[in-house]
This record gives structure tokens, C-alpha cells and sequence, in this order.
């Protein structure tokens, strides 16, 4: 009897064990969230000695092996070896096999013994590989045990950025093209030329601000002289974009929004609807918008690379019936210009507020539904369009305008918003006609001292949750709390770090700042602290403390030599100057609404949202944030000790 007992308690206590050891993993955290799980037990740590292998010589496999492995490193400081042949125990395996039935996107990876990324194409292996990374990054190289199988309900998933009335820098276009790959994101949209309002600028059309941001031949003196993206940078741009499965969409907007065409050849502005709007009876504006999409588009290796163009035409005047039709034969012309050059024509959605007997070519158009008022999105498909949804009601960031959105409300849009959501327009998801969505940052008024960082700031969050929106339209599994919470474990994409930001605590310390030497970060973004102590000596106007590429912070500012900093252009002072010989305590703190100084522990200057009135034309809110720039010291007197730089996220 005894020896019974003693049998049964031993098998009850091996049942508990295979229990306690078979614990099913629970679905693990991405961006966007994978759309099956089948959990495993136990998990697959990456070692120095795993290898990524794989058996195909499908132009791309080995490209994607050598990204992983080259971003694996930047992201963890471990080279993991790069293999062609067979996949062994503890080795990561890259397989393309072709299926013609499968979404050209999905992937399936399979964590056990070892992982294995199956995938119909190379664009389908390489999201396996982002997958890959973010549970790394979350996990410490060590992955659940289980199987993913996952694939985007829309094709299309994009972000649009005004660079006409605020010029974004080339590298920070590029961090973004690597940022939106991290995370899924497929269609970089660059608005390549806007114009400010004039009621801002003494309601004078001529002092206007406008700009166009491309290398211009054909109209020498086109190009704008506050920025600019030179042939090469911009092909080179696209390169990059294509090797990280992200297209880059090049938008000339005409024509409406025209102004810096029309500053350059005034004799083709509407001097009915304003200078703003190209004038559609002149048939010179045909011959230099001709010569304009050329120069982009023709050559046998042209500077627009990818496949698809926009080509603008919203918001044009519809006052009589008869600028109505023409600009719908403008429109049809364009997309038809634009299709001889073997492009896909793009559109902003324009045709309920120009409705008309002209007609306008619509097979195999993309139409970006905007605004029901412009286009009715049910008429638009009615019609034969593909769409685009992209509603401004809930999509579009105005940074500092005081309308549309300054963050989007991404509570709204993690809980209730899918691409299938037009406006309030509800589709059923996954309609054939809808192909994806996109959210935009527009950049209305012109010299509000918005900084790419200040920007950068508001579209993180967005692109972070409508990553997960516009991959599926289905209900997230998460709850927002703990999506807001998880995503801060993830980076910006492998080594991208733009915003600056880490975790709370100090991040550098130093007990002499030395002229002329490099400092281990670059940047420090909100919410952050910097202190040191001062024994100031004198310093010549312009004389810099630090500096990034994006920053500069004064000792003594180039104008009035006094504590300030510049970026993007623009200069902000304390009003705060040092006299020779003067020790002190410094500190300056930031965040997303201002910049503050402490002498001493006293509040002396605050750099806030600066509200300027221009009477009945509106207010302009002006901004004084400043990403703290530490990647660089400059050829100072002073005697700088006790540096700490604190993260107070």
C-alpha cells in the first residue's frame, strides 16, 4: 500500500513538472501585431556562434541575411556570422519559397530548436527579419518558442511630409525611410512644393513663402535657396528606400499650391484665383509643367525612380463651371502625361467639389480620399477609383496651427480607426477598392520656428500606432495601456535614434567639458536636464558649448553674446550673458512646449510657445524647443566642470 502511495505521489508530482516545463507562451508584443500565434514552450536565445543562413540565390536573400546581420550588431554589439547552406540547431534560416496565391507580404517564422523565416518573396522575408529584431530588442536575443504566421490586410501604408513650406534635411528623410521599414511602413510620400499663406505675409503674394525642393535644369533659379534636395541625394535616397522595401513617392503639386512656380514665371498665375493657382487657360503653363515633369521623369535612368508619381490637384477654385472643366481636362492631362513615362499617376481626391462632363482617366489611378467635401469616397469608388484613406478629420498633424491635429489622438486611432474608416465613411474591411491609409504632416504656417525634431516628435506616436492600424484591420488584441507601455521598449529602427531619447536616469556625466572633443551621445531629447558649473571667462560672439548636426547651444550667441542656441535656422537667446571672471551654477531644461534656464537654481528664463497676433489674419504660435545638442564641444574659454545630462522621461 505504502509502496502505491509513494508511485502515485511520484506520478502526481512528474505530472506537475511536464505541466510547470509546457507552460504555452503567450503572444508576444510587435509593431505592428503579429496576426497569428501558436505558442510554444521555452524560448530560443541568439549566441555569438548562431549563424543566419540561407539556400537560395534569389536575387535578395542574401541581402536581407547580410541587413540582419549588419543591423543585429548595430542594435546589440553581437556579429552573428552570415551562411549559405543547410540550417543547423541554433542557427537562424532565411527560406523564399514562391507561392503565387500568397500575399506577396506574409511571412511565417518558426522559433524552436532553431528559427526559420519562410516567406513568398524577399519583401515578405524581410518584415520576418523586423519581427525578429523587436522581439530581440524586447527580450534580450532570447525569443519565445512558437509559431508566427503574418501578413498586412493592406498594401499600401504610408506617411506624407510636407518638405514645401518647411525643408526637412536629407538625413532625417533618410532616418525616416529606416524608421518606417522598422515598423512596416511601406510608402514615404515627399511633397516636394507648398506655399505659406499670405495673410501671414502682409497679404502680398510676392512676399509669400513658396518653395520647390528639387535640383531644377529645365527653369535654372526654380529651386528654392532655403533648402533643397540636390538629383543625386535624392536618387540615392530612393536607392536606400528600395533596399529596405520602402517606396519613396516623389508629389509635384499643381495646380493649386503653385506659388513657387508661379514667383518664378508670374505670367502663368490665375489672376482670378489667386497667384497661388496656376492659370489653366494659359498655354504656357502647359509647356512649363511639361518640361518640369521631363526633367524628373524622362532619361533612360530617370531621377523619379519608383513606380508611382503625384501629381497634386486638390483644391483648386471650382467658382464657375467652366475653370471646373478645365482643370478636370488638367487633371486628366497630367495623369496621362505622367503614364506616358510608365509611372502610376497619383491624385488628392478633388472630384465631388469638380464635378463635370470632362472627363477624367480612372483605371489604374490612386486617389488619396482626404476630405468627403473634395471627394466623397463612396462616389469615388462608384466611379471606378482606388483609394487611399487618408481623412483628414483624424490623420492630419498642423503642427502649432490651432486646428487639425497637433498629436494625433492615437487612443481614438489604436481603439477605433482602421484604413476602412474614411471620414466617418465605413467600409467594410479589407474593401478591394480601399488599398491602404496614410497620415500626413503638413507644415501650413511657414516660420513658426518648427524644428524636423519638433515634427519628429508628433509623428513617432502616430507611425507607432498606425503601423498596427493600416497592417490590420482587425480589432488589437492589446489593450492601449499596455500597447503604450510595450512600445517604449522598442527603438526607432537599427541604429536610428532621432527623437534622443533614454531611459529615465543619468545618461553622461563629466567632470571637466574640454574644448574641442566628441562626447559619446549625440543628442538628448525631451524630457531632459543639463547642468554644469561655469567660471565664465570672455568669449567672442558665436562662440559654441555644444553641438549636433541638428544643434547649436551659445555660450555667447552670434548677435548679442548671450546664453541661446540655434537650430533649423532659427536663433533663440535667454537674454542672459556672463561676465567675465563669474562662477555659476547652469541649468537648462526642456521639453515639448519650451526651453528653460536656471543660474543658481533660479528660474531666470523661459522660452515658451510664443503667441504672435496678426490682427484679423489670424495668430502665429512660435516655438523655442531645442533637442539638447551634446555630440560635439566648440573652442570655448570658459572653465566648464561637473557636467550631468539627465533623461527625465
Amino acid at each position: 500500500m505504502r509502496t502505491q502511495l509513494k508511485t502515485l505521489l511520484l506520478l502526481l508530482l512528474l505530472s506537475i513538472c511536464n505541466n510547470i516545463y509546457s507552460v504555452t507562451n503567450e503572444k508576444p508584443f510587435t509593431i505592428p501585431e503579429i496576426k497569428t500565434w501558436k505558442g510554444g514552450s521555452g524560448s530560443f536565445a541568439i549566441k555569438s556562434q548562431t549563424c543566419i543562413t540561407y539556400r537560395s540565390n534569389e536575387a535578395g536573400v542574401q541581402q536581407i541575411a547580410t541587413q540582419l546581420s549588419s543591423d543585429y550588431q548595430q542594435m546589440f554589439g553581437q556579429k552573428l556570422n552570415v551562411l549559405k547552406g543547410k540550417n543547423k540547431v541554433g542557427n537562424i534560416e532565411l527560406v523564399v519559397k514562391k507561392n503565387k496565391k500568397a500575399n506577396p507580404e506574409s511571412y511565417t517564422m518558426v522559433i524552436g530548436s532553431s528559427i526559420k523565416i519562410i516567406a513568398p518573396t524577399v519583401q515578405g522575408l524581410y518584415w520576418g527579419t523586423r519581427t525578429l529584431l523587436q522581439l530581440s530588442e524586447q527580450n534580450k536575443g532570447s525569443l519565445p518558442c512558437g509559431t508566427i504566421t503574418d501578413a498586412p490586410d493592406y498594401p499600401f501604408r504610408g506617411l506624407m511630409i510636407d518638405c514645401g513650406r518647411k525643408f526637412f534635411p536629407i538625413d532625417m528623410l533618410r532616418e525616416y525611410v529606416k524608421i518606417m521599414a522598422y515598423y512596416k511602413m511601406n510608402a514615404l510620400h515627399i511633397h516636394l512644393n507648398d506655399n505659406g499663406f499670405k495673410q501671414f505675409f502682409d497679404n502680398d503674394w510676392n512676399k509669400t513663402q513658396a518653395a520647390f525642393r528639387l535640383e531644377c535644369d529645365t527653369y535654372p533659379g526654380l529651386t528654392a535657396r532655403d533648402g533643397y534636395y540636390t538629383k543625386k541625394e535624392f536618387i540615392e535616397l530612393q536607392k536606400l528606400a528600395d533596399s529596405l522595401h520602402v517606396e519613396i513617392i516623389p508629389e509635384i503639386d499643381v495646380p493649386a499650391h503653385s506659388l513657387a512656380f508661379t514667383h518664378y514665371k508670374p505670367e502663368i498665375a490665375s489672376k482670378e484665383y489667386g497667384m497661388d493657382h496656376l492659370d489653366l487657360f494659359n498655354p504656357e503653363t502647359y509647356t512649363f509643367l511639361d518640361g518640369l515633369f521631363k526633367e524628373y521623369l524622362g532619361g533612360v535612368d530617370p531621377v523619379f525612380r519608383g513606380k508611382r508619381v503625384h501629381i497634386g490637384t486638390d483644391e483648386y477654385s471650382n467658382k464657375d463651371q467652366a475653370v471646373v472643366e478645365k482643370f478636370r481636362y488638367f487633371t486628366d492631362r497630367y495623369i496621362k502625361y505622367v503614364e506616358s513615362f510608365g509611372k502610376q499617376a497619383l491624385v488628392w481626391g478633388q472630384q465631388t467639389h469638380a464635378k463635370g462632363k470632362t472627363p477624367i482617366k480612372v483605371k489604374d489611378v490612386l486617389m488619396y480620399a482626404w476630405s468627403n467635401d473634395y471627394s466623397q469616397p463612396k462616389e469615388m469608388i462608384d466611379l471606378g477609383y482606388d483609394l487611399v484613406s487618408i481623412p483628414d478629420r483624424y490623420l492630419y498633424i498642423v503642427p502649432k496651427a490651432g486646428y487639425y491635429y497637433d498629436y494625433l489622438n492615437t487612443e481614438h486611432l489604436y481603439k477605433q480607426w482602421t484604413p476602412a474608416n474614411i471620414n466617418d465613411v465605413i467600409f467594410p474591411e479589407r474593401h478591394p477598392k480601399i488599398k491602404g491609409g496614410m497620415f500626413a504632416v503638413w507644415n501650413d504656417i511657414a516660420g513658426n520656428g518648427i524644428s524636423p525634431q519638433d515634427v519628429h516628435y508628433r509623428v513617432m506616436p502616430a507611425l507607432q500606432t498606425l503601423s498596427t492600424k493600416m497592417w490590420t484591420g482587425a480589432k488589437p488584441s492589446f489593450d492601449y495601456a499596455y500597447f503604450t507601455d510595450k512600445k517604449k521598449q522598442l527603438s526607432e529602427a537599427p541604429d536610428v535614434n532621432y527623437a534622443g531619447r533614454y531611459q529615465p536616469g543619468v545618461v553622461l556625466t563629466k567632470d571637466v567639458v574640454t574644448p574641442n572633443e566628441r562626447n559619446a551621445i549625440e543628442q538628448i531629447g525631451w524630457n531632459y536636464r543639463i547642468s554644469f558649473h561655469i567660471e565664465a571667462a570672455e568669449e567672442a560672439p558665436g562662440t559654441v558649448l555644444f553641438s549636433s548636426p541638428n544643434a547649436k547651444f551659445y555660450l555667447s550667441d552670434p548677435i548679442s553674446g548671450m546664453l541661446g542656441f540655434s537650430r533649423d535656422g532659427y536663433l533663440n537667446t535667454f537674454g542672459y550673458q556672463f561676465f567675465p571672471h563669474e562662477k555659476a551654477q547652469v541649468m537648462i531644461e526642456g521639453n515639448r512646449e519650451q526651453t528653460s534656464l536656471f543660474i543658481n537654481g533660479k528660474l531666470v528664463s523661459k522660452l515658451n510657445v510664443k503667441k504672435i497676433n496678426f490682427g484679423k489674419r489670424g495668430d502665429l504660435y512660435y516655438i523655442r524647443t531645442l533637442v539638447f545638442p551634446l555630440l560635439q564641444t566648440g573652442s570655448f574659454n570658459s572653465k566648464i566642470t561637473h557636467l550631468k545630462v539627465e533623461s527625465l522621461q
